[in-house]
């Protein structure tokens, strides 16, 4: 499964910070959904705003826990488990559904889905207010989609286990299993309950997807924000320009996020180097400020980004900053709002934490966490149609220029 996330790839300037910038939302069986990836080991930052709190803990309470439950507990125990409980539990104490610890297990799967490569069944979990478990995006054309998982869809039970009090990363783990094998979900679409089918598969899929559609319009869909990213949108972009398009439809539907690197890439191919995509934020203080790169080969291009609720975190950064340097017309409905950071701090037992670290900010100066993106032009797309209602208002938007 997937897990959402925005991670962030280290820079001199993220060194200050840790070491790894880290996933956001949670990708089951597949997918990652914006952060920043990097490689090292723990740092203490300067810009913490836990200064307060002693350098060590004092475990005297936890031994005794651990005293009491190894002589009451009517079952067999480990030490690996005692102590992946230890850590999951540290991780959950901030109450954040996006800091959480990876056994090593774990993380070499998270890895895994940073290239796009798993076995599930290809959706985006996350956790709402009430501690449930949501789909954030189900990806495209693999078997969550197909088998009518939707965006927002409540997960209630998995094959027959209730979700209640569950964690994004134990449903994932759930969900995950052998290609070919299937899994039941049950599900909560707006106060109906519905029970679904999905038959894993392993997955592989290429971020950047592009083609020419009706009237010479330029189409290029972007599922994650991927290692892969950089290099397929700019082989799109390249193929637009020798197509000499009219106009550019960027399909951001349904993306939850991934790399922050791989968003900047992304808009630096319609911005000119300089100009802002986005800051990063840890309370007041400013702790990074990401600019075009160059690329800047479609600028000038109109272009039409289109949105929905399941696009969350790079997908919002990437459309935010389109939009606010006046280089994209963004159609569709309200995004998922999810504007934070997270670094992937690796472990000596070749465990990860993911932590949230900063929020970020779009150039004309909007907080998205719990806000999302509003469109220039609100198209709702019916659950019922076989017509892609937001795609033509684009084309019809672009056929005007």
């Amino acid at each position: 499964m997937i897990k959402a996330f925005n991670i962030k790839q280290l820079t001199p300037k993220s060194k200050r910070i840790a070491v790894l910038s880290g996933l956001v939302l949670i990708i089951i069986g597949v997918y990652f959904l914006g952060l920043n990836v990097g490689n090292g080991n723990i740092s203490l930052s300067s810009y913490g705003l836990n200064k307060s709190l002693p350098g060590n803990l004092n475990y005297s309470l936890v031994n005794q826990e651990y005293r009491a439950l190894i002589d009451n507990y009517d079952g067999t125990l480990t030490t690996k488990q005692l102590l992946n409980g230890i850590m999951h539990g540290l991780a959950n104490a901030p109450g954040d559904p996006y800091t959480e610890y990876f056994s090593a297990q774990e993380a070499n799967q998270f890895n895994n889905e940073l290239n796009n490569s798993f076995s599930g069944i290809g959706a985006e979990l996350s956790a709402n207010s009430q501690n449930q478990i949501i789909v954030i995006a189900p990806l495209k054309g693999y078997p969550a989609a197909e088998a009518g998982l939707k965006s927002n869809d409540v997960i209630l039970d998995i094959n027959g286990q209730s979700t209640l009090n569950m964690s994004v990363e134990t449903a994932v783990n759930k969900i995950r299993g052998k290609s070919g094998t299937t899994v039941t979900l049950t599900v909560d679409r707006n106060g109906q309950q519905l029970s679904i089918n999905i038959k894993r598969a392993n997955i592989t899929v290429p971020s950047v997807s592009y083609k020419i559609i009706n009237g010479n319009i330029g189409y290029i869909s972007i599922i994650t924000f991927a290692n892969d990213t950089p290099s397929l949108i700019q082989k799109a972009a390249s193929s637009m320009v020798s197509n000499h398009v009219k106009g550019i439809i960027l399909d951001l539907r349904d993306n939850p996020g991934g790399l922050v690197t791989s968003a900047v890439a992304t808009a630096s191919e319609w911005l000119k180097p300089g100009q802002e995509i986005m800051q990063e934020k840890r309370g007041s203080t400013v702790l990074d400020t990401y600019n075009a790169t160059g690329g800047d080969v479609l600028h000038g291009i109109p272009t039409v980004v289109l949105v929905n609720g399941g696009s969350a975190s790079a997908s919002e950064i990437t459309a935010g900053a389109l939009h606010d340097n006046n280089d994209a017309y963004i159609i569709g409905t309200q995004t998922f709002g999810k504007g934070v950071v997270q670094q992937l701090l690796n472990l000596a037992d070749g465990g990860m934490l993911k932590v949230t670290v900063a929020a970020w900010y779009r150039p004309n100066g909007q907080d998205i966490n719990h806000h999302g993106i509003t469109p220039d032009e609100i198209v709702n797309q019916p659950s019922n149609s076989s017509n892609d209602a937001q795609l033509t208002a684009a084309e019809q938007y672009l056929n005007t220029k």
